[in-house]
């Protein structure tokens, strides 16, 4: 059957080999967290399906250094040629990063495209954004790979489907991206997502004078977050099992057991080597994060390489910025329903052990009461107790003290209601803003 993406034929989806690099390096740190070259392989292979490319071929090459003009060496690539020919695939994908040189050498010696890690992940990024600033963002950081590289056609300007157009069609003319164009091109995009920063920045100050703290959904691709927010917001946020599901934030307010709101935001999945152009672009976007006052780290814990998923994604928070992470993270325990008994009861124990973890299946809903649970206790536990002095005839400010906060302590004096409150730091700090304003 043909694909609606523009990458196949009348014969039905293009057909593609998939190749890692390995070198034989020992990587060094927490064992826990090594991914075999067999694993990043799969993944690979799961970001190619996720374009419904037909992986015919798949290897890892193994490496003892990397060649300048190919990556691999002359030998693997005439090895490689023949098995492409010989079930005529039309395009590889390199899982690593390739330098236009060798791009454009690989694309000669194999008789067909090639495109690295970084080109695939844009690719999937360009067909999965919804809205029209997920696509601005996604078109910037494929210009700015573009930019660097201009070996390949720029064609995808003029294309009315999704994707970037480095996978081409058969007979596309190969035209050398013209500087001056991506230069106005990049420009132009850069002025409008600034002007959709300034008004997420409005949404974000009137949400900031709504009394409810923000909990941000994190994790690895494919964990569960788009299932675990519809699980929790009762929405119908698109949730499927494949790779960078969601790319455009989602946010819905969420009533606690205790009666409390929070604001509940989806964002982008992570992953490993995630393209340095798509962190910049999306880092607008993922203010939502350096913001929340409580990340939820979504894991999928029935993955093999869950432990170096966790690695990778806390390394992506680093690098927005994230310096608290983890004093603000529960960690989600997600997919238990499809482990095991044994494995799933040792799961479910040892997270009942530890205060920032909790064990569920977003699918099936159990274990959603204990992680409103871990929510309120959270919040519980990083609330700032300070004491306020609020005139009894300032409805408005007792009001949002009592919805955001918990209130320890009240005597109230002639015109005056003396009060000791938790708030969240966040909040603290916009109470005190509040007052200042007044005053």
């Amino acid at each position: 059957m043909a694909i609606e993406s523009g990458h196949a034929t009348s014969a039905g989806p293009m057909r593609a080999a998939v190749v890692h690099p390995r070198t034989r390096r020992h990587p060094g740190g927490d064992p826990s967290e090594y991914r075999t070259p067999e694993a990043y392989l799969a993944e690979a292979v799961g970001l190619a399906k996720a374009i419904a490319l037909d992986v015919r071929h798949a290897e890892v090459v193994g490496l003892n250094e990397v060649h300048p003009k190919t990556y691999i060496g002359s030998g693997k690539v005439e090895s490689l040629a023949a098995t492409i020919a010989a079930h005529e695939i039309g395009v590889v994908i390199f899982d690593g990063p390739l330098t236009g040189i060798q791009q454009r050498n690989l694309e000669k010696d194999l008789a067909a495209k090639v495109i690295d890690r970084t080109g695939l992940i844009l690719e999937i990024f360009g067909q999965r954004a919804r809205t029209a600033e997920g696509a601005l963002q996604v078109e910037l950081a494929a210009l700015e790979y573009q930019k660097s590289r201009l070996v390949r056609s720029w064609t995808h300007l003029e294309r009315q489907r999704g994707g970037f157009g480095f996978l081409g069609g058969p007979g596309e003319t190969q035209i050398e991206a013209d500087r001056r164009v991506i230069r106005d091109r990049i420009g132009k995009i850069k002025r409008e997502l600034d002007r959709t920063k300034k008004t997420r920045g409005l949404h974000r100050e009137n949400r900031n004078k709504v009394p409810w703290p923000t909990v941000a959904l994190v994790g690895y691709t494919n964990a569960g977050k788009s299932t675990l927010f519809n699980r929790l917001a009762g929405s119908e946020v698109f949730a499927a099992d494949m790779l960078f599901a969601t790319l455009d934030p989602t946010m819905r307010g969420v009533t606690l057991p205790s009666g409390r709101k929070v604001i509940l935001s989806d964002t982008v999945g992570f992953i490993a080597d995630l393209p340095p152009q798509l962190v910049a672009a999306f880092r607008a976007t993922l203010e939502e994060v350096v913001q929340a006052d409580i990340l939820l780290h979504v894991r999928d814990i029935a993955h093999p390489d869950t432990n170096a998923q966790r690695a990778d994604v806390l390394a992506v928070l680093t690098d927005l910025g994230v310096a608290d992470a983890e004093q603000r993270m529960i960690e989600v325990l997600n997919k238990i329903d499809v482990l095991d008994a044994d494995t799933r009861a040792h799961v479910v124990n040892t997270a009942a052990r530890d205060p920032r973890q909790v064990a569920l299946s977003a699918q099936t809903g159990d274990g959603i009461d204990r992680l409103m649970v871990a929510l309120e206790r959270q919040m519980a536990t990083t609330r700032e107790v300070i004491d306020v002095d609020v005139p009894l005839g300032d409805g408005q400010t007792l009001a949002w003290l009592y919805a955001k906060g918990v209130v320890h302590e009240r005597q109230d004096d002639d015109a005056i209601a003396h009060i000791r409150v938790g708030l969240q730091p966040a909040d603290a700090g916009r109470f005190r803003k509040r007052k200042a304003t007044a005053d």
